[in-house]
């Protein structure tokens, strides 16, 4: 499991054209908002990604009451996420044609900085990453009071991997869910529904030391925080349960490396430690699924609609 969380949190993220240079660009806002602009389509996968797979039921575990899940969350890149136009970046320093982010394809365009010096973006290779599978395995335990506590975890995890180097990973979050009727038995009297406020946090961080060749080395080190809310009403008929949930959706990446010696951006270099964060999306969400219930062993589908729309399937056993 661990390996399968590494290699697809960190393939995408950690290839050579992502950390390539620019030291012509000596002012940190500028080369952090060129970074930016390039990365964050990325990030904001992910967090999309991080902030699915909570639950398939809006009904919360009975007291000790249990189930370990494992879910795969295949998130869509719009088409718009797969280039950026530079000359919209923060501070107008920068102009040129469209040129394709991390998640794009083809070459990078020739972009002037400063209307002084060209250089350029780098090349992103022939296919689109036009979806990322982001998989999760969570655990949930009934508590008191008609609430289920939620966990996620994957303790630090050194690794060697390729052309990325040494370094770690780790992984962990924690949600809840609460059933809201109870406080309006009424209501459930007439409308035979499970009704419930669930809340996730997700975080995730990688650090790693990556060294391509003598002289070039770099000290990265990357978190992403994802948080949603969701109000979740589900209905179970035999062995199927629906539901359907809206919600909203809170992404933060910090990013910063420490370079000695080169740092390479397409055909720029820089010595400047970069270090800077950014708001992904804080965007609304629906989401509709369903799950089947065979004894303690359930499978579940479920589709979120938001600008990052996230399918998730997945499969657990549990005790209600």
């Amino acid at each position: 499991m661990k390996k399968i969380i590494l290699i697809f949190f960190l393939g995408f993220i950690f290839s050579k054209n992502i950390f390539s240079q620019t030291n012509s660009i000596n002012n940190i806002d500028d080369a952090s908002a060129l970074l930016e602009s390039y990365f964050s389509p990325l990030a904001e996968a992910f967090g999309s990604g991080l902030n699915n797979g909570w639950y398939n039921t809006a009904k919360p575990h009975k007291p000790l009451g249990f189930d370990v899940t494992f879910t795969l969350n295949t998130v869509n890149i719009p088409e718009e996420m797969l280039t950026f136009d530079p000359s919209l970046i923060t501070g107008n320093n920068f102009s040129g044609n469209e040129t394709p982010t991390i998640l794009g394809s083809g070459d990078g365009s020739l972009i002037t900085y400063a209307n002084t010096y060209e250089f350029q973006m780098p090349n992103q290779g022939k296919i689109n990453k036009n979806y990322i599978p982001v998989p999760m395995l969570n655990a949930g335990i009934g508590l008191i009071k008609k609430t289920e506590l939620d966990i996620r975890y994957l303790p630090n995890y050194n690794f060697s991997l390729g052309f990325i180097g040494k370094g770690s990973v780790n992984l962990w979050g924690i949600g809840l869910k609460h059933d809201l009727m109870q406080y309006i038995p009424i209501v459930g009297n007439i409308i035979p529904l499970d009704l419930s406020f669930q809340f996730g946090h997700t975080s995730l961080n990688t650090n790693f030391n990556y060294e391509p060749s003598v002289g070039i080395k770099q000290d990265v080190d990357l978190n992403i925080k994802s948080t949603t809310i969701n109000l979740i009403a589900s209905k179970k008929i035999l062995i199927f349960t629906g539901h359907a949930s809206v919600g909203y959706n809170s992404n933060q990446t910090v990013f910063n490396t420490n370079t000695n010696g080169k740092f390479n951006f397409g055909d720029n270099e820089f010595n400047i430690p970069l270090d800077f964060d950014f708001d992904g999306l804080n965007k609304f969400r629906t989401n509709l699924g369903v799950k089947v219930n065979l004894a303690l062993l359930a499978i579940q589908i479920n589709h979120t609609f938001s600008e990052y729309p996230v399918t998730t399937i997945g499969v657990g056993i549990g005790l209600r």
